[in-house]
């Protein structure tokens, strides 16, 4: 089965289409219907009627995207109509809701008169937020944009003008950068001269580049001055003072092609005659006027290149602009989305694509390397930063230009953000910004490892931790430079420190009893850098430790665990995954270190499993899991998390509800909670869920995160003397970010 065979069996599969209406709140009961319609609903309108802004307070206005079209150039397709069109203006609204969390209405009008057009979509403006406009022809659509602009209240934008300005002029940003040329001097050359192209040269100005150094070429060639009477008023703004010619003509000694027009017309001979160290953005798709192989084997020298293509570097493509733009103008309230915010958009992207790129995204463009560069000058569209990013960008903008109708803390809108990528960032901010507060020295013991080095930049950069690479310095500083981190990372070599003596003094101190010699003690500081990195924090030299990225977990806690021991107050460590759904956080506990706890064991865990919510702000309510509720089944299994919780009920220090043994779903649904077990402790479910072995927690969690959903945080291990913790083999950059965010915190309570 061929591509479009696929596509038409994906859209037409029950139910047909792309999108659906849900209900955001609970319509399940006689009381919830008449809140929502007849008759609660007439004080809400009431107070619309009387102030027109409260729509944004009682309705779904400020986050509802109309995209508009009337059919009539749809991309690669060309005039299909405005019916035809719709499975296109979905496919915008999936994009919307995927990338900015905006709900849209597609809106395909049957009309080709501009005015009509106009006058239909002028009148919706009660319904929208804003107006995306969208696969309308050229001139038409100058006109179209233009004058809602002026007549509507609300943002209106047309993506195919804009959209591939603002995204191709994050390129040339950092295209000119790379290519130590300046944006004013650039000599700039576009093929094609509708829309697409006219917006983006208007906007390359407004970023900076010499509108005499523009040049333009429609299918006749070069827009010259001589040809003014025979072009339309939006070609003739760029019609130059020069000869006529053809595209080859216009592209000699060419700093910068840009290519909106059609594939196949650039050749090589072409490019070479361009000037030195060449930028090409050939954007036609679905083939690009000259492929991205050809371009870079006519050059001996750099040649930067972007394609709208996706199996390229530097693809130019506008989910990177449209919804994260809306995303902002919409949380300011803008009254339009103006020059200043499209610029501060290029700006945010420009900038986002010179730092360090997540392993997740990494991964999902099939591990090809990403660092800034020639081939990778814009960032890619499933990076999640782009959100909180270019959206906060947007919005201050609009506050500054005075289109906004609110004031925004971007501090806090940007962790609102954050907070829409998923539950477990906004728990992570908390932590995060506890850690920033009073930033710690975390030993990093793996830190030769690339993941670890680019986590110690982005821990050094977020002023979260004061990261301590241990390892081979020669090769934590050659990776550095590699990556290209502009840090100058605090490294400790073990093999070379003046410490190693005296370390492997207090470990001999420690395990000469456990059998350990002076000499195999120096041996293990000098060659293990768990070993250094323990005692280091033992000794006050660090605030925390991280460690096992490349060591089973076993083997990474074991040092740690035979040179700093656990807390006073406890006899046993615990591994603790935070589990967040979308409006739900659970910490599950033991999952990484006891294999069969006794009462004690796990009464210790609640506790220890207890704190450590606190620290993100959570409130604890345990429950202790069994297969059994209350004492529903009677044996020695049964019995022990029953008695651990009449351990803890025992304990004065408990200061939060604990109750069991009970099922999982009794601890997690309310409604067997209280309606079936209306004696229980718990009045609300549990948040915190200590599972009667290792096995089952294990098992648990793991299920919960792959099919559940939920995304896992830890393993943070709790109980030990000094904040160490343990990450799993294959982490990414972020978890070690995270975990080394718990462990400073973990350190400003010591």
């Amino acid at each position: 089965m061929g591509l479009d065979d696929d596509a038409r069996e994906y859209h037409r599969s029950e139910p047909p289409g792309k999108i659906e209406i849900s209900t955001t709140k609970p319509t399940n009961t006689q009381r919830d219907l008449s809140l929502a319609y007849s008759p609660g609903v007439a004080a809400p309108c009431l107070d619309i009627a009387d102030d027109p802004e409260a729509a944004y307070e009682y309705t779904a206005k400020g986050n509802l995207v109309g995209v508009v079209s009337n059919g009539s150039a749809v991309l690669g397709l060309g005039d299909i109509g405005a019916q035809a069109s719709k499975p296109v203006m979905e496919g915008k609204g999936v994009l919307f809701k995927r990338f900015a969390d905006i709900d849209v209405f597609d809106v395909e009008l049957d009309q080709q008169d501009p005015e009509e057009i106009i006058d239909t979509v002028s009148a919706m403006e009660p319904t929208f937020g804003g107006i995306n406009l969208e696969d309308i022809t050229a001139p038409a659509c100058f006109e179209i944009e233009s004058r809602l602009r002026e007549e509507m209240d609300v943002p209106v934008f047309h993506d195919d003008q804009h959209g591939t300005a603002i995204i191709s002029g994050a390129a040339l940003l950092n295209a000119a950068d790379i290519a130590g040329k300046e944006l004013s001097e650039l000599s700039v050359v576009f093929s094609g001269a509708g829309a697409s192209a006219i917006a983006t040269a208007r906007f390359y100005v407004s970023l900076g580049a010499d509108p005499d150094n523009i040049v333009m070429c429609d299918s006749s060639g070069i827009i010259t001055e001589s040809r003014s009477g025979e072009i339309n008023e939006f070609k003739r703004e760029f019609a130059r003072d020069v000869p006529d010619g053809d595209l080859a003509d216009a592209m000699e000694g060419a700093d910068v092609f840009v290519g909106l027009s059609a594939g196949g017309i650039v050749s090589q001979e072409m490019v070479r005659s361009m000037a030195d160290d060449p930028i090409i953005f050939a954007m036609a798709n679905p083939d690009p006027e000259i492929a991205y192989e050809d371009a870079k084997e006519a050059r001996d020298d750099t040649v930067i290149m972007a394609t709208g293509r996706s199996d390229y570097p530097n693809q130019v493509n506008n989910v990177l602009g449209f919804p994260f733009i809306f995303r902002g103008a919409l949380d300011a309230r803008a009254t339009d989305i103006n020059e200043e915010m499209k610029r501060a958009a290029a700006e945010a992207l420009a900038d986002l694509a010179r730092q360090d790129v997540p392993d997740a995204v990494v991964k999902a463009y099939g591990d090809q390397p990403l660092q800034y560069g020639p081939e990778y000058v814009i960032p890619k569209p499933l990076d999640p930063r782009v959100l909180f990013e270019l959206a906060p960008a947007v919005a201050e903008a609009a506050m500054e230009s005075g289109v906004a109708r609110t004031e925004l803390d971007l501090e806090e809108y940007t962790e609102r953000l954050e907070a829409r990528l998923g539950k477990g960032r906004e728990m992570m901010r908390v932590v995060l910004n506890k850690a920033r507060s009073e930033p710690k020295r975390v030993a990093l013991a793996e830190g030769a490892d690339e993941k670890m080095i680019r986590a110690a930049y982005q821990l050094a950069e977020q002023e979260i931790a004061e990261p301590v690479l241990l390892g081979d310095r020669e090769t934590i500083e050659t990776t550095t430079r590699r990556l290209g981190l502009d840090f100058d990372p605090q490294v400790v070599d073990p093999d070379a420190d003046g410490k190693a003596d005296e370390y492997a003094e207090r470990l001999y101190d420690l395990r000469k009893r456990k059998g350990i010699t002076l000499s195999e003690a120096g041996e293990l500081v000098r060659r293990d850098t768990n070993y250094f990195g323990s005692v280091m924090v033992e000794e006050g030299d660090a605030d925390a430790l991280l460690t096992g990225l490349t060591h089973h977990y076993p083997s990474a806690l074991r040092p740690p665990l035979q040179v700093i021991g656990t807390a006073e107050d406890a006899e046993y460590a615990a591994g603790v995954y935070m589990l967040t759904f979308k409006n739900r956080v659970v910490f599950c506990a033991d999952t990484t270190v006891n294999q069969e706890p006794d009462e004690e064991v796990l009464a210790e865990v609640t506790k220890h499993t207890a704190e450590l919510a606190r620290s993100f702000n959570v409130e604890p309510r345990a429950a202790m899991l069994s297969y059994s509720n209350f004492g529903s089944v009677e044996n020695e299994e049964t019995a022990k998390p029953r008695r651990a919780v009449d351990l803890l009920h025992e304990d004065p220090d408990v200061d939060f509800p604990v109750d069991g043994e009970m099922q999982a779903d009794t601890a997690v649904v309310e409604d067997i909670l209280t309606d079936t077990y209306e004696f229980s402790q718990l009045d609300e479910p549990a948040n915190v869920l200590v599972f009667p072995n290792l096995e089952a927690g294990n098992i648990a969690y793991k299920l919960l995160q792959r099919l559940g959903g939920a995304e896992a945080i830890g393993p943070m291990l709790v109980g030990m003397g000094e904040p160490v913790h343990v990450l799993q083999r294959g982490d990414e950059v972020k978890d070690i970010v995270n975990l080394a965010g718990v462990a400073v915190v973990d350190a400003q309570g010591e």
